[in-house]
């Protein structure tokens, strides 16, 4: 059985997915459907079981798993909100599961392969997998912050594999209940289809109208990174998930437009409650995972666009 936290979420669903592409279907999902529209992500998918994420807590805790059948657990789950304030929340939600489960799979020697963020980099523009660099600015990248130092403190004296993988810009299917935090692909095309107007945010930080730049990655490459690293068991480290290869948002807009072939980019201002807290470029530094073995190469802002509008509009 392979654990999936989060497995109605964005990432955890395609995770799910991409695990029954292998034939794999002894899957236990683990999430809160609090917000109930999640369970379409989950519709398509081959699972065994689900439980609810407080119900799995309990047993895990009882000992009611037996861990000789845990093949591994992909921890996706966690409030990824970056405007979300409420550090209490944020920290027993991200922080405090994160550790329960890590020190039940040293216990009973399971990979354990979570979910970190490039939120931990903040301003900083060096993006390497380094405290030195390292520096969030919202209380959502000082969660997975605070949990990638506890991982280092244990890092000497693992029992089985630990992987922590720093997301950068997500894509893709299955994000749609993220509101608000789904990404600008999925804002754009509803824009494009409402009014055939794309908005973007005018220039900050020295960089022009729509000039920001971002390591847009396609959550298809995320899954493959994922399961790259079940498939190398003996590779433990913090790893930076992102394409190595940032891009503008006019990029991502003009990728829409040239989909639909119509449309117009309009800039609006700047907002200022995102003025301090927001990260103009980033772009992974790739250093580590190709030191690690892995070679995957990932898709330009062009081709996963393509690949998600397909998606969203057949």
């Amino acid at each position: 059985m392979i654990i999936v936290t989060g497995g109605a979420g964005f990432i955890g669903s395609n995770l799910v997915l991409g695990l029954n592409a292998r034939g794999y279907d002894d899957i236990l999902v683990v999430d809160h459907l609090t917000q109930g529209v999640k369970y379409r992500n989950l519709v398509n998918c081959k699972i065994a079981d689900y439980l609810d994420r407080s119900t799995f807590l309990e047993r895990l805790q009882q000992g009611a798993f037996k861990p000789e059948s845990i093949e591994a657990i992909f921890h996706q789950g966690a409030c990824s909100t970056t405007t979300e304030w409420d550090g209490r929340y944020m920290m027993d939600n991200n922080y405090e599961y994160s550790k329960i489960l890590f020190h039940y799979c040293q216990s009973h020697k399971i990979p354990f392969i979570y979910a970190s963020s490039a939120a931990v980099y903040g301003a900083d523009l060096n993006f390497k997998e380094s405290l030195q660099y390292e520096g969030p600015l919202n209380v959502y990248g000082y969660s997975k912050f605070q949990f990638d130092q506890y991982i280092r403190r244990h890092q000497a004296n693992l029992t089985a594999q630990v992987v922590g993988l720093r997301y950068f810009n997500v894509y893709g299917p299955h994000e749609a209940h993220k509101g608000s935090m789904a990404s600008v692909a999925y804002h754009l095309n509803n824009q494009i289809k409402d009014s055939d107007e794309l908005r973007l945010f005018e220039g900050c930080d020295g960089y022009g109208n729509g000039e920001q730049l971002r390591d847009f990655i396609y959550v298809g490459d995320v899954v493959d990174i994922n399961l790259w690293f079940l498939d190398h068991p003996q590779v433990s480290g913090i790893y930076n998930t992102g394409t190595g290869r940032s891009q503008t948002f006019n990029d991502v807009a003009n990728a829409v437009i040239r989909f639909h072939q119509r449309g117009q980019i309009r800039y609006i201002p700047f907002p200022e409650h995102l003025k301090g807290c927001y990260q103009s470029f980033t772009e992974a530094n790739l250093d580590n995972l190709r030191a690690a073995g892995c070679d995957h190469q990932f898709k330009s802002v062009e081709q996963g666009v393509q690949l998600y509008m397909e998606w969203l509009n057949t």
